[in-house]
């Protein structure tokens, strides 16, 4: 087997953590490669992957006690590997240390024909989430979990929608029709198994009572479900399912451009507005080497700190709202208004601008722009004390 190839700069000058890796490891590593965000990616076989989460987590300087998150990538398209393990699919794992701040990738090498791998929820219990996540979207097995069923999509859907071969549009899909035999197919699916969510009907002394919870309308903050297990009115487990209002948008990215992929990020969060540009765009500058004026960097946290106000104040008022205080909203909307304006005047939109640009912004910022900001100022502090 071939040693690993360290080629970053971080790597060639002693990377504490790679040296470390690497002292334990051996050739058990099958590369680490270059990156832009300075993050070491580790690359393993599958047979090693439990083993070497479990020493980051446990036993490596620092020690990584979080799991950010699990994903995959189709690579079957990828033109450029330098230097990277064959793969067809690759299992990502995004590890974080509080206790030093620091994050590292690793990454599992699949072939199509195979794409299976141990379960880490023994591990993370928050893989479990993480791990069906990854086979709703790509298709890849994780053996030893213990309810792997799709998340995001309907248990109905056919095939893995973050695979290359899938639609990415409605209209390259056959037309949609719903005969009676479909519609009845479609409605036994709607039928609630306690075994699909991890529950059992009964116990050593009784039987078990299922209740929805939802799912509540889209307008009402979030819409998802919950089901419940009673044992009389004890409540015994509740289960969420989400997806009730899944995007897309890493499909809906795979035919765009790095430009034009922007105003989707406006509605990630969807009052979030610029907040969701500022990740991406300063995601591909740093991909690109791209570094942006300190004007730049100040228009954008200003922007930026406007809409967190304003996500904020709509928080507060419908939180106040659901817990029956009906008043508090209204007092929000007037601040968010003031503060809608200012960004209508600099942005030209309000909610979904989609006004940062890959090394930039927009425009610059118009006449006048900031009497406007000196009279919010002036103004927000006061009305603290009345939220």
């Amino acid at each position: 087997m071939q040693s690993a190839q360290i080629s970053t700069p971080a790597a060639a000058s002693g990377n504490a953590l790679v040296t470390q890796v690497l002292r334990y490891f051996g050739d058990r590593i099958l590369a680490v490669h270059p990156t832009c965000d300075g993050m070491p990616p580790f690359w393993v076989d599958r047979k090693d992957i439990k083993a070497l989460l479990e020493s980051l987590r446990d036993h490596s300087t620092p020690r990584f006690e979080m799991l950010f998150d699990v994903t995959g990538i189709d690579e079957r398209v990828r033109v450029h590997r330098d230097g990277q393990p064959a793969a067809e699919f690759t299992v990502v794992y995004h590890l974080m240390s509080f206790s030093g701040n620091s994050d590292v990738r690793v990454k599992v090498p699949l072939q199509d024909a195979d794409l299976k791998l141990p379960t880490v929820i023994d591990l993370w219990p928050s893989a479990n989430w993480y791990e069906r996540e990854t086979w709703d979207m790509f298709g890849i097995e994780f053996e030893g979990h213990p309810n792997l069923y799709r998340i995001v999509l309907p248990p109905t859907w056919e095939g893995h929608a973050l695979r290359k071969e899938h639609p990415a549009r409605a209209t390259e899909m056959e037309p949609f029709s719903l005969d009676d035999d479909q519609e009845a197919f479609e409605q036994e699916a709607l039928l609630f198994k306690p075994e699909e969510w991890g529950m059992k009907r009964k116990s050593d002394t009784s039987e078990f009572m299922f209740l929805n919870l939802g799912p509540n309308h889209p307008s009402v903050h979030g819409a998802f479900r919950i089901a419940l297990q009673l044992d009389g009115e004890i409540l015994v487990d509740a289960v969420p399912d989400i997806g009730y209002h899944h995007r897309g948008a890493e499909k809906m990215g795979e035919r765009q451009s790095w430009h034009t992929f922007i105003p989707y990020t406006d509605r990630i969060d969807y009052l979030g507005g610029v907040l969701n540009n500022l990740p991406y765009v300063m995601a591909v500058e740093k991909m690109a080497g791209i570094e942006v004026p300190e004007r730049v960097k100040t228009i954008r946290i200003m922007l930026s700190e406007m809409f967190r106000i304003c996500s904020h104040l709509l928080f507060y008022g419908t939180f106040a709202q659901d817990v029956g205080q009906l008043s508090p909203i209204f007092y929000m909307f007037v601040e968010r208004e003031r503060i809608f304006n200012i960004i209508e005047s600099i942005c030209g939109a309000r909610m979904h601008p989609g006004w940062f640009r890959i090394g930039g912004v927009a425009q610059d910022l118009p006449n006048g722009w900031e009497t406007r900001v000196r009279e919010l100022l002036e103004f927000m502090p006061q009305r603290l004390d009345e939220y």
